[in-house]
């Protein structure tokens, strides 16, 4: 790929990606934040100093590379700067060519940066787990909470190929509560005494008393 071709595809790109920033109304989609933004200036600096003639191709002038940024963190506002940065070492790891928004996008893992485990991994933990499931040693609370959404009866008598699309919806929207800094913990069952005082029956209670005033 010349460098005209490769210039006319990062073009391309940033059309196609400038078109998706408007919803179906006109209206403009959220902004990044300056955490994110700061995401995007490292990864642009990562690509450089890994792609230096292919990035200096694609990005030939301080005005282009400007737009690509702004595109950027738009498209990718939805996640964590810890998660976009995360996404473009992967691609960096897993492709000898200048990755687009598109394929690091297509790499933004919020449970693999997290520590979870993965939608299908927590589904299968999730339907494997025995009752009662709040006593269960679950990987993480987010996989309790997703299958309580999700319904354990519903887990457990649907196919998974209907069961897991609802489960993974619901694991992905807890995943982005998580991202955003909510605590999720499961409620602590409150420990059980070391004596449980257990009333004697009236007629067995009488009986002790007459016993105790024959001592006195």
């Amino acid at each position: 790929m010349d460098s005209k071709q490769l210039l006319n595809r990062v073009t391309q790109q940033l059309q196609q990606a400038s078109s998706a920033l408007k919803t179906p109304t006109g209206e403009a989609v959220k902004e990044a934040t300056i955490e994110q933004k700061e995401a995007i200036n490292q990864i642009f600096e990562l690509f450089r100093f890994n792609y230096h003639n292919q990035f200096l191709k694609a990005f030939p002038d301080h005005d282009t590379m400007v737009m690509a940024k702004r595109l950027w963190a738009r498209l990718l506002c939805d996640y964590s700067g810890a998660v976009i940065m995360r996404a473009a070492e992967r691609a960096v790891k897993e492709s000898s060519w200048l990755p687009n928004v598109h394929e690091v996008l297509a790499r933004c893992d919020v449970a693999d940066t997290l520590g979870l485990p993965s939608a299908h991994a927590a589904y299968m933990e999730a339907c494997r787990a025995p009752s009662p499931k709040k006593d269960f040693a679950w990987s993480h609370p987010a996989v309790y909470f997703a299958g309580r959404a999700t319904d354990w009866f519903f887990l457990a008598n649907t196919p998974e190929q209907q069961a897991f699309p609802v489960f993974q919806r619901n694991y992905e929207i807890l995943l982005q509560r998580l991202q955003n800094g909510e605590n999720l913990e499961l409620d602590i069952a409150p420990a059980l005494p070391e004596t449980v005082a257990v009333s004697l029956p009236r007629d067995e209670q009488r009986q002790r008393l007459q016993s105790l005033k024959k001592l006195l």
